[in-house]
């Protein structure tokens, strides 16, 4: 059992939860989900966490050395539609290099980033780049399911080890790869905590609406089978899909009091805004992919009734962390994944401090490392799968985005 400490933080903290866009003037039109006219159950917010007490920090003890030209890289979204996610975690990652290259002099870890616009298509590119770069021995992302489908074999054929700190599609580990390492639940995970979510909630019945992602059909089925005889419906949509019309009629029609959507905040917020325009008076949940201040920037006051799932930690509720994010993020509040991807950078300069300089012996540091990190437990399985999957509830709360704490574990 891993040791923790509670971190606690004043009730306003709560209320500065991924605070980047979520002060426009159409973000959070209402006071929370309870606020959309349903009767299901309100979840308070929380406004501790507990964190490891032993987490390993990326400064090590300061005397490590290195070559000058070892190189770590981010692979993932910068731009895009959903780019945020990705961003997210690129500054988590910046954070932990940062704050190892100042405490130590010996060892300069250099810092690449590769802009695949969280594109499957246009994702073997930036990677090609990356692996045929000698001095890159470790890797952070690639962020979306997709896109690391697609990327999986070059980092194998190249015996480069990555570390994505948020692709969750489940058979991501079931390619026979040895260089990927997932940092976080699966959506074998993700999918019956949105179940328990919902029946937390109160809800009695769900219903299902998919995007055409790996990830979004992969989520998707795991909640469908979780929920049992909750299940009100399912649809699908498509990725760059603007009306959601026919499908907010579907839900309307089924009386569900909770809809799922299974996909991304760039398509997921104009369906919530959708929803809400229709008469929809239940809650919206939405996974990981649509937890961001985008989300309540795009669905304007309709985001009122929102709650997210996700494998993540909520980082504001670290205060050391989130001062430091801050300090790097031009003043943005820590988001999605950004906790995630500072320890999967922490993980790979911890190998480097020890002395793994190479491609193959940093693979096998990861493949056998077990150490807690601010978020959870790193410990990986033969196929690249963590042992400890904590997954945490959000809600939209006076148009921010805050944590309701731990929903499976």
């Amino acid at each position: 059992m891993r040791s923790l400490m509670k971190v606690a933080v004043p009730a306003v903290a709560a209320g500065l939860a991924l605070a980047g866009c979520a002060n426009s003037s159409s973000s959070g039109g209402g006071t929370s989900a309870a606020a959309a006219g349903n009767n299901l159950t309100q979840l308070p917010a929380v406004t501790t966490i507990d964190v490891p007490k032993d987490a390993v920090m990326p400064a090590g003890n300061g005397k490590a050395t290195c070559p000058s030209t070892t190189t770590l890289a981010y692979i993932g979204a910068e731009t895009g539609a959903n780019a945020q996610l990705g961003i997210n975690i690129y500054n988590g990652v910046q954070l932990a290099v940062d704050q190892h290259n100042k405490a130590n002099p010996g060892c300069q870890v250099q810092f690449k980033k590769y802009d695949t616009e969280g594109d499957p298509t246009k994702a073997t590119g930036p990677v090609t780049q990356a692996v045929n770069d000698a001095n890159i021995i470790g890797v952070i992302g690639l962020p979306f399911s997709g896109e690391s489908k697609a990327t999986g074999k070059i980092f194998e054929q190249n015996g480069l080890a990555h570390i994505t700190p948020s692709a969750t599609n489940p058979t991501l580990t079931q390619n026979g790869w040895t260089t990927f390492f997932r940092g976080l639940a699966n959506d074998n995970v993700q999918g019956p905590a949105a179940a328990n979510l919902a029946s937390k909630l109160g809800a009695t019945k769900v219903f299902v609406v998919q995007d055409d992602s790996d990830y979004g059909i992969g989520l998707a089925g795991t909640t469908i089978k979780a929920l049992g005889d909750k299940l009100a419906g399912t649809d699908k949509v498509t990725t760059g899909q603007k009306d959601f019309s026919a499908t907010a009629q579907k839900v309307i029609n089924s009386k569900a009091d909770v809809v799922f959507y299974s996909g991304y905040y760039a398509e997921g917020a104009p369906f919530d805004q959708q929803l809400v325009q229709k008469g929809f008076k239940g809650v919206f949940i939405g996974p990981d992919g649509v937890k961001d201040d985008e989300f309540i920037k795009q669905a304007g006051s309709a985001s009122a009734n929102a709650y997210f799932t996700c494998p993540c930690i909520p980082g504001e509720l670290i205060p050391s962390f989130a001062k430091d994010y801050e300090g790097i993020s031009g003043g943005k509040a820590p988001g999605t994944y950004s906790v995630e991807g500072y320890d999967a950078a922490t993980i790979l300069l911890t190998g480097i401090d020890k002395g793994d300089q190479s491609r193959a012996k940093l693979k096998e540091f990861v493949k056998t490392y077990d150490a807690n990190g601010l978020s959870k437990q790193y410990k990986w399985s033969s196929t690249g799968e963590l042992e400890a999957l904590p997954v945490y509830g959000y809600k939209v709360e006076n148009g921010k985005i805050v944590s309701v704490g731990v929903i499976s574990q």
